[in-house]
Formats: C-alpha cells, sequence, structure tokens
C-alpha cells in the first residue's frame, strides 16, 4: 500500500472539519476551504474513493469511511496539537493556523510527542 501525500491528507482533514460545520457538504466547499477548483476537488476526491477513504454519501456528497477517519482524525490531531505549541510561543492565532498546517505533514512522531509533552507540563 502506497502512503497517503500531504495532499490526500488535506482533503480529508477538510472533509472531516467542514461535515462538522455543515450538514451537506459540497465539492465547492471543500474547494474554498482549501484554496483549489472544484475541477480539483473531483478528481482528487474520486481518487480518495478508489483508495476506500472517501465515499459517495447522501445527495452524492464525500464521506469518510473508517479508514479515512482514522487518518482524518489523525492529521487533525497533528494539526491542533501544533497549532496550540505555536500560540504558546507567542505566535498569533492566524499564524499558528497556517503554520500548523504546513508543518503537521513532516513532523516525526517522536518530536509531536516532545511537543505534547511540553504542552501538558503547563
Amino acid at each position: 500500500m502506497s502512503t497517503i501525500t500531504r495532499a490526500y491528507e488535506d482533503y480529508l482533514e477538510a472533509v472531516l472539519i467542514l461535515s462538522k460545520r455543515k450538514e451537506t457538504l459540497k465539492s465547492v466547499d471543500i474547494a474554498s476551504f482549501l484554496g483549489v477548483s472544484k475541477a480539483a476537488v473531483s478528481k482528487t476526491i474520486k481518487e480518495l474513493q478508489e483508495l476506500g477513504y472517501l465515499e459517495e454519501g447522501k445527495y452524492h456528497t464525500p464521506e469518510l469511511t473508517a479508514k479515512g477517519l482514522k487518518v482524518a482524525q489523525e492529521v487533525y490531531g497533528r494539526h491542533t496539537l501544533l497549532k496550540d505549541f505555536i500560540i504558546s510561543l507567542g505566535v498569533s492565532p492566524e499564524i499558528a493556523e497556517i503554520d500548523g498546517c504546513k508543518i503537521e505533514h513532516v513532523l516525526s512522531k517522536e518530536t509531536l510527542d516532545a511537543i505534547k509533552k511540553k504542552l501538558e507540563k503547563k
């Protein structure tokens, strides 16, 4: 099995976040959230369905499978942890959000665990 790409992680995380906000999730919502075209969303959703991370839900909306939910929750957890850590350094929430999203894909588990420990001590 190939490893999931950063782009796929971003899409799965977006579906998780947006599905919590909206009852009916549309491709245009994902496109707006990620800053990509609707065509890119359609293509990537199809690929994620083929890989078993998404399925077509009610009203033809993308829904996370158990496999997709697991990945989305892991990515969102890393994102939230990093955002909180960066904010604790005195960075604004807006910049922490951007930076957390950029680095959530590349840090090792060891580094993430150390950050988590550091935040728990506060």
